[in-house]
């Protein structure tokens, strides 16, 4: 029996000639990662452990992303502890404001995390690199405490489940319109501690930055991890970032799969996810006349240039409706330098936004973009659980940067077609 893309990577990180689902491996690891809130945790177990050093300083990364820049002085002494433990254990990938950006968004920038790495982060959306054909999961600060000790972890092989995406789609429809039509589909528990495998013409025609979207939300559906194999593009973008040599797998065609689920690029539209999951997807079309408070384009989902290019086509020349606030937070330094030199920003301070820093921020209630009660929020973020960027009793829309950006200018839920003629 052949192997899917995920079950080779295991293989390759186990010494093992082939692994298959179920199995129990102990697996190398080419990065440990953690942040701001739980990298605390971890250190606090590696220290408990009596560990002396990190197994690597090259291959933990610390990236304060959440509470940063500190909204109070509490953010700012776990903050202060990491930046301790990463001078003191001389970590090469420690990032902090003035070089920092949202975890999932600056590693593969930075060429840290490359086609065919083992991953794991004390943060759920580390699947977010299986875009660039890496397996990557999320995992507690305990378990992360001892990956940054031995350099290793134990897996349970997961099962793959394909998604295929034949066809072109149509305007406006981008990787986030894809993933949420797929947890729409299946549900939140639809893929438990399985790999979501994308695959297809359609997945191939994505950019990188789109497929690093739906890997991110994986997890949404309760995988272990997203994985869309590396290709040329993949590749090409690994290189001109890292100096490690990427390693291109592929499932083979006797791979074998818990399941197959067939899409058409062709047929889907905008879609949202309506409170308070993000299984509650709609077309937006067929969502009525939702008003909206706040838009939040950003964070480790669509916080990358490309989402901002697609949200600055359908604001510029147009302005945010008043009393709609928006928050434009690019996802790196990088990222936010080429919005500013490409005219971006300009862009959405004319049409009314707000710029802040690279930071996690609204999305996980932390900060720069809390809710009261009965406001409602559309973010490009990834979960719209209830409570989940402010009061209990407000609301989040999930929606890519296009269909953000064209219920900024009307002031409800709107089609991009709507705005743009």
């Amino acid at each position: 029996m052949g192997m899917t893309v995920t079950e080779k990577i295991l293989a390759a990180h186990s010494g093992a000639q082939a692994v298959h689902a179920g199995e129990l491996i102990r697996a190398q690891l080419d990065l440990c990662l953690a942040n701001d809130i739980t990298a605390p945790l971890a250190i606090q177990e590696f220290e408990k452990a009596g560990a002396q050093r990190v197994f690597d300083p090259a291959k933990v990364a610390l990236i304060p992303d959440h509470f940063t820049p500190n909204k109070d002085i509490k953010s700012a002494e776990q903050a202060k502890y990491v930046r301790e433990f990463a001078l003191k254990h001389q970590l090469v990938h420690y990032y902090e404001q003035g070089e920092c950006g949202v975890e999932h968004a600056l590693l593969p920038e930075k060429g840290i995390v490359i086609p065919g790495d083992c991953v794991i982060g004390a943060d759920s959306h580390t699947c977010t690199y299986g875009g660039i054909g890496a397996f990557a999961t999320g995992v507690g600060s305990t378990d992360l405490a001892a990956g940054m000790i031995t350099g290793e972890t134990w897996f349970k092989v997961p099962a793959s489940v394909k998604f295929n995406f034949s066809g072109k789609p149509s305007r406006w429809v981008t990787g986030k319109d894809y993933i949420l039509t797929v947890i729409g589909k299946i549900g939140v528990d639809g893929a438990l501690y399985q790999a979501m495998e994308f695959t297809g013409e359609a997945i191939r025609a994505l950019s990188v930055e789109g497929r690093l979207t739906m890997c991110n939300m994986a997890i949404e559906a309760g995988a272990k991890s997203g994985i869309v194999a590396a290709d040329d593009a993949t590749l090409a973008f690994a290189r001109e970032r890292s100096g490690r040599t990427p390693v291109a797998y592929a499932s083979d065609p006797d791979a074998a799969y818990a399941a197959v689920h067939e899409f058409d690029a062709g047929a889907l539209e905008p879609v949202v996810a309506l409170p308070h999951l993000p299984s509650n997807v709609k077309p937006v079309r067929a969502c009525g006349d939702l008003t909206v408070d706040q838009v939040v384009i950003g964070s480790c989902t669509n916080g990358r240039i490309e989402d901002f290019r697609l949200a600055a086509a359908v604001l510029r020349g147009r302005k945010v409706k008043k009393g709609v606030r928006v928050i434009i937070l690019p996802a790196t330094q990088a990222i936010y330098g080429m919005a500013m030199r490409e005219g971006l920003l300009a862009d959405f301070l004319a049409a009314g936004c707000v710029i802040g820093p690279p930071t996690c921020g609204p999305c996980l209630g932390g900060h720069m973009g809390i809710l009261a009660a009965g406001e409602r929020a559309v973010a490009t973020t990834n979960r719209n659980f209830v409570g989940r960027m402010g009061s209990t009793k407000s609301e989040v829309v999930l929606a890519s940067p296009a269909v953000a950006a064209a219920s900024a200018v009307t002031g409800r839920l709107t089609h991009p077609d709507e705005v743009v003629k």
